[in-house]
């Protein structure tokens, strides 16, 4: 597995799980869809963790099967559902105010 060098302010705020490393990936990628080989890697999560919780995910709406490939089975965020919007706003919110604190912080001191 990769090692993420930078933490994104979502998992910063609110820890660092196989569940929210996944949900995190899947904020920053919503347009797209994935096989879960692919989620796993790129979360950094292994195959096997993510097999525990994925059927929940897939269950309450959270993520979608877009299509299947050969033998795999490609899921994407639901950007159909309430509460994937709003953490897509959330996240996009802590990005805003970090980057703004960021920002004011370089002001100061220059």
């Amino acid at each position: 597995m990769k090692i993420k060098e930078n933490k994104s302010f979502f998992l910063m705020q609110f820890g660092d799980t196989p569940q929210l490393r996944v949900i995190d990936f899947l904020i920053d990628n919503h347009f797209f869809d994935y096989p879960m080989t692919e989620i796993a890697r790129e979360s950094n999560v292994s195959y096997n963790s993510l097999k525990v919780f994925f059927d929940y995910f897939v269950k309450s709406g959270i993520v979608c099967k877009t299509r299947k490939i050969g033998k795999s089975d490609y899921y994407k965020f639901n950007l159909n559902n309430s509460f994937v919007k709003n953490l897509i706003k959330l996240d996009w919110s802590l990005t805003k105010r970090n980057v703004l604190s960021e920002v004011e912080e370089q002001a100061v001191c220059a």
